[in-house]
């Protein structure tokens, strides 16, 4: 069901109500006005025919003068008069008046519902010729009624009118409308298929032109997160593609060359003035060298420790490991045990993380301090915190490093919160929250 289809059918209906209150209305006022037009009519002919004829003084009159008056006031244009003569002969005497022709007539049920029970006057005279008359008055409400018919159709019409005019006043507004939500809509299916450079135009109608304005923004950012994780992924490719060549030219350099010593080694054993003792010591040599490489290797890998001890005690050889590499920075390491309870998951990305802000400390902050805290809080949320005493930076460039955004996207998918904190010459604190629950 359309929009434009609710409100039209809600026009609709709030029309008919209105018709039906207002027609009951309308009925309600045009019974009181004609009863009230009636009886002001009734009680009139009764106080005339009271001060021309008093009770006590029954006198002959002229009918044929004092009946044409009487009937020619405004006042009995609602009343049916007749005269029933002495030999039983009734006479209606009016003053001509007519009646409402058919097509303006009043429909019955109308006349129905306005119509009531009105009393009627009877008056006995005597006529100057000495014959006893009777004179009766009646109500005649259909003339008051005519008029409160016309009225009341005048009512009807005018609703009818502003109905049309309230559906025709809607839907130009809805055509309106309706073209800029279809704009909207386009633009929306533009932005679903990847179109961020997809912009809005200005609405005149205030209400739309927020909407526009705020897609536009959601678009600007949507466009911007894209960029961002185009340049992170491009960024994720190029380093897996480094370490692996990395690692190909440790395996050519380190393990080929110790494997073709050993290989020399143990073919010069073979000769029988070989110097077993010797070569025994330089392949023992070679081992040591090669169990050293293939650990460091697997430490860039992947700490092997974490799964065996846990993330403090990797973190803790994380630590000493920078510690040996660079002697004028001072790290401090701030973690209870329960947090090694965690999960692989959280406990891989948490290190990741930590040996992330680490490098960059080494790499940028020019630091001699760096703290490390790592906790779980009341509310069960790990709380994490990389603080140091370098540089800084100005907030607004924190987002050139890809480093700082590897950060947040892994934080991000656990389900937590990340916010770096900075200014040129006050160092830079790295804050993250993350619900355990």
């Amino acid at each position: 069901m359309s929009l434009r289809f609710q409100i039209n059918l809600r026009i609709v209906l709030a029309s008919l109500i209105i018709l039906v209150l207002g027609g009951s209305v309308a009925v309600w006022q045009a019974r009181g006005a004609v009863s009230k037009e009636i009886d002001s009519s009734l009680n009139l002919a009764a106080q005339l025919i009271q001060l021309n004829f008093p009770q006590a003084r029954q006198t002959a009159f002229d009918v044929s003068a004092w009946l044409p008056r009487f009937v020619s006031l405004e006042q009995t244009r609602h009343l049916q008069i007749h005269l029933k003569k002495a030999g039983g002969e009734m006479v209606k005497f009016t003053a001509g008046q007519q009646l409402p022709k058919a097509a303006s007539a009043p429909p019955q049920w109308f006349v129905d519902l306005v119509s009531a029970d009105y009393p009627s006057i009877e008056q006995q005279l005597l006529t100057a010729d000495g014959q006893h008359i009777t004179l009766f008055i009646q109500a005649d409400p259909l003339d008051e009624i005519s008029e409160a018919w016309k009225e009341s159709q005048a009512f009807f019409i005018s609703l009818g009118f502003m109905a049309a005019l309230t559906f025709l006043a809607v839907n130009l507004v809805f055509n309106k409308a309706f073209k800029a939500i279809a704009v909207i809509v386009d633009s929306l299916k533009a932005i679903e298929q990847g179109q961020y450079q997809q912009k809005l135009p200005e609405f005149a109608t205030q209400e739309y032109d927020h909407i526009a304005k705020a897609i536009n923004h959601m678009t600007d950012v949507l466009d911007a997160a894209h960029k961002e994780n185009s340049a992170l992924t491009l960024h994720s490719l190029q380093i897996q593609e480094a370490e692996r060549q990395h690692l190909s030219q440790e395996l050519h350099d380190e393990l080929g060359q110790s494997l073709t010593a050993i290989k020399v080694m143990a073919v010069t054993a073979k000769k029988p003035q070989a110097d077993v003792g010797q070569i025994t010591d330089t392949v023992i040599g070679v081992c040591d060298h090669l169990i050293a490489v293939v650990r460091s290797m697997m430490r860039n890998l992947h700490p092997l420790v974490l799964e065996e001890l846990g993330l403090k005690a990797s973190l803790e050889d994380l630590l000493n490991h920078w510690a040996s590499r660079q002697p004028d920075l001072s790290i401090m390491l701030l973690c209870p045990d329960e947090v090694d309870q965690l999960d692989a998951k959280m406990s891989i990305q948490l290190f990741r993380v930590v040996q992330e802000g680490i490098t960059n400390i080494v790499r940028h902050a020019n630091a001699s301090e760096a703290t490390i805290r790592l906790g779980i809080d009341g509310n069960q949320c790990l709380q994490l915190e990389v603080t140091d005493n370098g540089l800084g930076c100005v907030p607004v460039s924190i987002n050139a490093g890809f480093g700082l955004l590897g950060m947040r996207e892994r934080i991000k998918s656990l389900g937590g919160e990340f916010a770096i904190f900075t200014a040129p010459g006050q160092g830079l604190r790295i804050s993250a929250a993350i619900p355990l629950l």
